[in-house]
């Protein structure tokens, strides 16, 4: 196993971003580009299926709306109106899934789940759980749709840094150190991660350090991912960190 986490993937970044790829494609059929999509599909749902409760269709409907609705995209229906001009797969979701359903709710809700078409497999059940505990009731749909979407964010990038850190042979220097990735400096308690790691006090600050500057790397990539070109990245990324420090 290697010593450390893996590093950044530097200016590669771009030659296989995920939404990249499928906007590549789009206009022919693609296992790759397919692929791509449907990577992002499964990371990136849930933020879909929040809008849709939130524009106030019932628990039953939302599941059958978000699953038909990734059914059609998977299947290509919609990326002829991909932009690549506009370059985040956030606008596009949003934009397609209000066409969605505005055009075809009514008919696609009496639909069995899938409706003829290979379902994306999403565990809405959970999601149902999730959009309750969240709560945000005075939110607007498009408002929660864009916290989600940062909070989808953030979570997939934790993931991946938590996954980098288990392939490390790092697991539990990971899970003493995370809370760490959104205290303020002042309040680390560093002192107790050190002797929780049975490392010096300088260690344990070198350990941290490493893990929030990792954590940018991971982040930043994550959301690059989810645009079409390098120079939409920073944009992003500040649109995306301003939503978080609102919730």
């Amino acid at each position: 196993m290697p010593d450390s986490p893996q590093t950044a993937a530097g200016p590669s970044l771009f030659l296989t971003t995920h939404w990249s790829v499928v906007l590549a494609a789009r206009d022919k059929s693609s296992p790759e580009s397919a692929m791509a999509l449907e990577v992002l599909c499964r990371s990136y749902w849930y933020p879909l299926y929040a809008f849709v409760r939130r524009q106030g269709h019932s628990p039953t409907d939302a599941q059958d709306l978000t699953q038909e609705f990734f059914a059609r995209l998977l299947a290509k229906e919609y990326l002829q109106a991909a932009d690549p001009e506009k370059g985040r797969f956030r606008t596009f979701l949003r934009v397609a899934l209000r066409r969605f359903l505005a055009n075809e709710w009514d008919r696609a809700r009496r639909l069995k789940r899938g409706g003829g078409h290979t379902p994306l497999s999403l565990d809405t059940t959970t999601a149902e759980d999730r959009y309750q505990a969240e709560g945000d009731d005075a939110l607007p749909p498009d408002r929660l749709y864009e916290r989600r979407w940062a909070r989808a964010l953030l979570e997939q990038a934790l993931a991946r840094l938590r996954a980098e850190y288990v392939a490390a042979g790092k697991t539990t220097e990971f899970e003493q150190l995370k809370e760490a990735l959104t205290a303020e400096r002042g309040a680390i308690a560093y002192r107790d991660l050190a002797a929780a790691l049975e490392l010096s006090e300088g260690a344990a600050r070198v350990a941290v350090h490493r893990l929030r500057k990792r954590f940018r790397e991971v982040f930043r990539a994550t959301v690059a991912e989810t645009v079409s070109s390098p120079e939409g990245v920073e944009d992003e990324l500040r649109y995306l960190v301003g939503l978080l420090g609102e919730t």
